[in-house]
């Protein structure tokens, strides 16, 4: 069972409705991020570990809404991250009119449409098969922005940056105003996500995923809501691309969105946990601290009079793959359950008679 599908006794409303008090959890959340890690916060923290988190965490909603819940499988979600990047900026480029939340959404949108085409395999495979498949979006649209220049708008060099990144006349290219940017979106697409999988959309995805041939005898239409879910994983993927562009990297191209890539966002979601929001920011934590602890503790660990650089970034990656195998196999269920049953223990602890 996931954070965002429980519920727990609380005061009443007047309605008589029960007040569900992940909604202080989030207002306090919000508070927090908009109002005292500006202030605390570094440059050095937020372009380098507090945004890069964020957007990897938007991300991984994006899969884990389709595989957590759905049950589906992708392992071409950098692909629909691209998608979302060069789309924003071609939008924002050809059409200056346009917000740039306006250019987010539609972004988003058009790689939706790419997730629904590249999903439709999921009508007639499963399983492993599926997974293979849905790799034809990552090499096809890799090559595509690789090949075809006008999506870098001739850029000899193929990459591609922020023409103006500004919301109604303020400027965001200070890490605080990139990092607002971040945080705003990143809100607003919990809320997203979270409305859906309380939603009966939501509840119909996890009858497909428990067994499909059921959902579909009890009138679920199957093949629409595999469609769906393909599109809105990729909605998210696509605006966590273009915030990967522009609010992290500042500039990029087809191959900062690569099949390593595509990998991380996977780990991210078994990480932190399968059918979980708020898991996928912890296994993006782990994900971008992690090399960055491996590095810091490297020169007092004595190996580099034993290696050169290159052997010693080759270790650190054996590392780090140690490391996510073996939390895997202690915590299958994610860092999100882990934290969960502290929490009980400590609450259980808390109220045990003396």
């Amino acid at each position: 069972m996931s954070f965002v599908s429980q519920r727990t006794d609380g005061a009443l409303l007047p309605e008589g409705r029960s007040l569900n008090p992940h909604l202080f959890a989030i207002a306090g959340g919000l508070a927090v991020a908009l109002g005292i890690v500006p202030l605390l916060a570094n440059d050095y923290w937020l372009s380098s570990i507090i945004i890069p988190t964020l957007v990897m965490g938007v991300a991984g909603i994006g899969l884990n809404l389709l595989m957590g819940y759905a049950g589906l499988v992708s392992l071409g979600s950098a692909a629909f991250m691209s998608i979302g990047a060069f789309a924003t900026y071609n939008l924002l480029l050809r059409v200056p009119v346009l917000p740039l939340p306006v250019a987010l959404a539609t972004a988003g949108l058009i790689a939706a449409a790419a997730g629904v085409v590249f999903g439709l395999p999921s009508l007639r495979i499963k399983g492993f098969y599926l997974g293979a498949s849905t790799l034809g979006a990552q090499f096809f649209f890799e090559w595509l922005f690789t090949n075809c220049n006008w999506f870098s708008n001739g850029s000899q060099s193929l990459t591609i940056s922020a023409p103006r990144l500004q919301v109604f006349g303020h400027d965001l290219s200070s890490a605080t105003g990139r990092y607002l940017l971040v945080a705003v979106t990143a809100a607003v697409l919990i809320a997203f996500a979270y409305a859906v999988v309380r939603s009966r959309v939501g509840r119909e995805w996890m009858a497909i995923r428990d067994m499909d041939t059921a959902a579909a005898v009890i009138g679920i239409h199957v093949a629409s809501r595999k469609l769906l879910a393909y599109g809105i994983s990729s909605f998210v993927c696509g605006i966590a691309g273009a915030l990967w562009a522009f609010a992290y990297l500042g500039t990029s191209d087809a191959h900062t969105y690569d099949l390593d890539k595509s990998f991380q966002v996977l780990f991210i979601v078994l990480i932190g946990g399968s059918a979980t929001i708020w898991g996928n920011f912890l296994g993006a934590a782990f994900i971008v601290l992690t090399p960055i602890v491996l590095d810091r503790i490297a020169p007092y660990t004595g190996l580099g009079a034993f290696a050169d650089q290159g052997a010693l970034s080759n270790i650190q990656h054996i590392l780090f793959g140690g490391i996510i195998i073996l939390l895997l196999i202690k915590e299958p269920d994610g860092l999100a359950s882990l934290l969960k049953r502290l929490l009980q223990g400590l609450l259980r602890r808390r109220h045990a008679p003396a």
